[in-house]
């Protein structure tokens, strides 16, 4: 499901030219690509130590989730750049159609499933991994919230030509979710880099 969702806002968002679309599909391909990461990196990591690595290899995941801050990042440049450009000198054409909102309200309900299941098995089980990616496709509903927001304002700026101010909203909707990566990243590569340096948690010493 994750790959057909990010795969439909990818070709959605090249056919319309909405750059809100382009956002949420490069958010959703690098879940993706963090889970493929993750999944990877887990299956390295649990290796025991050899010759070469006497105290194992639990580092290549926290190598493999700075990477992926760094996709993260470069995406954000891209698309925040696109933005700027698009509500500064007003270029870049889009068309907001019927497959516009359809491909966001799908990403919503998908969302809102895998956030309620997790949700429910994370108090089943006590996990706290698990209530975090809960929390993590509750987030995701609100960004794609956001983009379909942007669209809204879209078509209103083309049924109201009074109201052309509004062509704006897809930018703007495609910043938020720049904003949201942004703050996933920060929050990402700090641990991250905590783990890589062996910090201590606060009040250990």
């Amino acid at each position: 499901p994750a790959i057909a969702v990010a795969a439909m806002k990818t070709v959605v968002g090249v056919m319309t030219g909405s750059l809100g679309i382009l956002a949420e599909a490069a958010h959703s391909g690098l879940d993706l690509v963090a889970a493929i990461m993750t999944f990877l990196a887990v299956r390295i990591s649990g290796k025991p130590p050899d010759a070469t690595h006497p105290y194992g290899h639990g580092k290549v995941e926290n190598l493999s989730a700075l990477l992926e801050t760094a996709l993260l990042l470069l995406t954000c440049v891209w698309i925040v750049r696109e933005a700027v450009g698009r509500l500064i000198h007003h270029h870049g054409q889009m068309e907001v159609t019927v497959w516009s909102f359809a491909v966001m309200l799908i990403s919503v309900a998908a969302n809102a499933v895998r956030a309620r299941v997790l949700a429910r098995t994370a108090k089943k089980y006590a996990s706290q991994a698990l209530e975090a990616d809960a929390l993590h496709f509750q987030t995701d509903m609100w960004s794609s919230a956001v983009v379909i927001a942007g669209l809204i304002a879209v078509k209103i700026a083309d049924w109201l030509p009074g109201f052309g101010w509004l062509r704006g909203g897809d930018a703007v909707a495609a910043l938020g979710v720049s904003a949201l990566i942004v703050l996933h990243s920060i929050q990402l590569g700090r641990r991250t880099i905590d783990a890589l340096l062996d910090s201590a948690p606060a009040g250990m010493e």
